[in-house]
């Protein structure tokens, strides 16, 4: 049976490279790359689109669907060389992280009337949301299939946003936080963990009950941290903070993948899915936005204290045929191994220790993106999946 496909989007955030803070020109990179094209290529580019989110200080990059793990790095690598060359162009920087941490010259709303109806209608939960986050899709059979992995998946995501965590700095402070994006995301009324559904029916009630009260303009606002696709035939994965290096990105990505492929065999061959409660995810969630792989993790299968150790190794015990299958092992435990080493709050809080100040963490951050498409590493993913 062939891999499920992957997509990856990638939120980033542009920074004025003299100031550290960032910048609400997305307009002006949007009309660069408008007019002078992506540059150069690689066979294995994503769409070479690139697209404004909620506000100006933000730009969106995504790949297409792949079930080649090699080919999705490439398209990663090509989508954020895409942007950088377009931000380049009017004299800014990318930063891939999941806050702003320095500070914005202002804060300002993309011009889009979507955009404008959710700060009129969500206040300062909105003026307060532009953060940066990365979405992993993963491809289902059909909605009843995707409501299985949902409701099967969603104890283990907290350690998802653990191994991604990218966002200790805000406002000029280190937040203590190893994802100060998770707890300012949170804010939103339909932001979160879910219970289960059982069904896809169910699904769709409890959204239209969202939508009717409010808590959600439209499907687009419905930010579970795992939701069915609006637009695709995926499962959505949203808990993970935006990673500067983009083997952090694939790692969290295949990872889904193994998770979403062993519910969906659980699911399949009648297993009931464990039973958890919301509250406990919630709980699980903050854990591991606080300390990120630096210390203890609610572990999902015992819902105690654990090492992380330990829980990334049962983690992998738990989805390991489903790894092996898609050929996902060897870069699982390479990747488990460099997180754990020193993920990307860690980084970041290394840059802080090496500069004494915060501009010093953006000008790592600037400098660590650029490097993810301007070196030769992600070369060797390129040429095999031109290849394959």
């Amino acid at each position: 049976m062939a891999p499920r496909t992957l997509g990856i989007e990638e939120e980033l955030l542009l920074v004025d490279p003299r100031t550290r803070r960032a910048s609400a020109r997305a307009p002006q990179v949007l009309k660069a790359f408008r007019e002078h094209g992506p540059g150069r290529r690689v066979a294995t580019a994503a769409t070479d689109e690139i697209d404004q989110e909620l506000f100006r200080h933000q730009l969106e990059v995504r790949t297409d669907p792949s079930a080649d793990a090699a080919a999705l790095h490439a398209q990663v690598i090509a989508a954020r060389r895409t942007a950088g060359g377009a931000a380049e162009a009017v004299d800014l920087a990318l930063a891939a992280c999941g806050i702003v941490p320095a500070g914005y010259e202002e804060v300002a709303v993309s011009p889009r009337d979507r955009y404008r109806d959710m700060v009129d209608t969500f206040g300062e939960v909105a003026r307060t949301g532009g953060t940066c986050a990365m979405h992993v899709h993963v491809g289902v059979d059909g909605d009843e299939e995707g409501v299985a992995i949902i409701d099967r998946i969603t104890p283990w995501l907290p350690v998802l946003l653990a191994i991604s965590a990218n966002s200790p700095f805000s406002s000029g402070r280190d937040t203590t936080y190893a994802s100060w994006r998770q707890q300012v995301w949170s804010r939103w009324p339909s932001a979160g963990p879910t219970e289960q559904f059982g069904s896809a029916a169910r699904y769709r009630e409890v959204a239209q009950t969202m939508l009717r009260s409010g808590a959600a303009r439209d499907e687009g606002m419905l930010y579970f941290d795992a939701r069915l696709a609006a637009r695709h035939p995926t499962v959505e994965v949203r808990v993970a903070d935006v990673c500067t290096d983009p083997e952090d990105a694939l790692l969290v990505a295949v990872l889904v993948r193994a998770l979403a492929e062993t519910a969906a065999r659980a699911a399949a061959a009648g297993t009931p899915a464990p039973r958890w409660r919301a509250e406990s995810v919630r709980v699980a969630q903050w854990r591991a936005a606080r300390y990120g792989l630096a210390g203890q993790l609610v572990h999902p299968q015992t819902q105690e204290l654990a090492a992380a150790t330990q829980v990334l190794a049962d983690l992998v015990t738990e989805v390991r045929d489903a790894l092996e299958e898609a050929g996902d092992t060897d870069r699982v435990e390479r990747g488990l191994a460099r997180v754990l080493a020193g993920g990307g709050a860690t980084r970041q809080r290394a840059a802080f220790e090496r500069t004494g100040s915060v501009e010093g963490v953006v000008d790592d951050l600037i400098a660590r993106t650029r490097a993810s498409w301007s070196t030769s590493e992600w070369e060797a993913d390129a040429s095999a999946a031109a290849g394959a």
